[in-house]
């Protein structure tokens, strides 16, 4: 069976499950695997580009964001990076840079990025993040997980079917399947990024 669209994976779910009753409830398992994958999984085709303007202490985030990987103040010449810390580290900085001026740092409070300094004037910048999975739905019927790697889908919406099913037996499983998925990705997705280059570790970004 094809899985390249949300209806074929849907079938195909009912189809592992030898279910035929589970029509309504089988987008509630795909939507809780993507919440699942969403909270662990990062790679190259997760992060998006665009620009933000920073004019306040607090601007609003994305709202497909997921975590911060760069930050850079682009109407300076040259371009300016600005340092990420945590919201304890940030409130210390702030008590040495009590005015107004060019934001040097900055961290995710919420759903808001907070600089300090509190800008003096507007500022344009450049933000690179992981954003969030385009949901499979109705009107959206494939992303590009489904399309690179639909076992991670397949395996994590079985994962959260067993639960709902009481098939307890089911859950070591699906979770070994889900995870090796996960791990196979990864490893691909790191392979891609050092094609032609020297060979690097995965690290974990800041966010």
């Amino acid at each position: 069976m094809a899985l390249t669209t949300y209806t074929e994976l849907k079938a195909s779910i009912a189809d592992w499950l030898n279910r035929t009753d589970l029509t309504t409830t089988i987008p509630d398992f795909i939507s809780l695997a993507e919440a699942q994958i969403e909270r662990q999984l990062r790679t190259r085709q997760m992060l998006t580009r665009t620009t933000l303007t920073i004019d306040a202490e607090f601007e609003a985030i994305p709202a497909d964001f997921l975590e911060i990987r760069a930050l850079k103040l682009t109407s300076t010449n040259p371009d300016i990076p600005l340092s990420f810390m945590t919201m304890d580290s940030l409130d210390e900085q702030s008590l040495t840079y009590t005015g107004s001026g060019r934001p040097k740092f900055f961290t995710v409070v919420g759903t808001d990025f907070r600089f300090v300094p509190t800008p003096d004037t507007s500022y344009t910048s450049e933000i690179v993040y992981f954003a969030k999975l385009s949901k499979l739905s109705t009107s959206v019927s494939t992303n590009f997980l489904l399309t690179s790697s639909p076992d991670v889908y397949l395996y994590g919406s079985l994962l959260q079917a067993a639960p709902y099913l009481l098939d307890d037996a089911r859950i070591p499983v699906w979770s070994s399947l889900y995870d090796r998925a996960l791990i196979n990705l990864e490893v691909a997705d790191d392979r891609g990024s050092t094609s032609g280059g020297k060979l690097l570790s995965r690290t974990k970004t800041f966010g």
